[in-house]
């Protein structure tokens, strides 16, 4: 009554083997960084477009990136720039040249360099060029999910990271000491 199917139909695959997966799309693909001798490069903790992770640092960068930059300047360069120095260096070079993204670009590389993070799909100067709010807000929260709080500048983290506090106090609770507890 009903017409028979070839013995093949149901199977396609039954005289040989299956063919390959096809290859993922370009923008799947991960950036291969070059490795180092002592490990690989670590990626970024959070996208260059993951503003909305940190929504009052994004304002205050939208609003005042100098702030952000002199936080950002004060950590990378472990004190030696202060805040108000960086931001207002940046600050100067901005109004007089708009040019802030080629100095910010170069604390980028300098960030980069000291935890070791890969450059990504695009070089740094090209980062801070095209998209500089972006990238000053990507990484104050590298810095941040790095256990540095940009709102007390170096010498206060390093004070807290010498006391043993791990990080700011949840609600009020006192600061516990790191190390094995018993």
């Amino acid at each position: 009554m009903y017409p028979s199917a070839p013995p093949d139909a149901y199977n396609k695959f039954s005289a040989g083997a299956p063919p390959p997966a096809p290859p993922p799309a370009p923008y799947l693909q991960q950036p291969m960084s070059a490795p180092r001798p002592g490990g690989g490069l670590t990626r970024w903790s959070t996208g260059l477009f993951h503003c909305m992770d940190d929504p009052g640092n994004c304002l205050i960068t939208c609003l005042c990136p100098c702030i952000t930059f002199g936080q950002i300047a004060d950590i990378v360069d472990k004190g030696t720039c202060p805040c108000l120095a960086g931001g207002s260096l940046y600050a100067l070079i901005c109004a007089s040249t708009a040019m802030g993204c080629l100095y910010s670009c170069f604390y980028r590389s300098k960030l980069r360099a000291q935890y070791d993070i890969e450059e990504g799909e695009c070089p740094d100067f090209l980062v801070h060029c095209c998209c500089e709010y972006f990238a000053l807000c990507q990484e104050y929260r590298e810095l941040k999910n790095r256990g540095f709080d940009l709102g007390i500048g170096w010498s206060a983290n390093i004070d807290r990271q010498n006391r043993g506090v791990a990080g700011a106090p949840v609600m009020g609770a006192p600061a516990m000491p790191l190390g094995m507890l018993r």
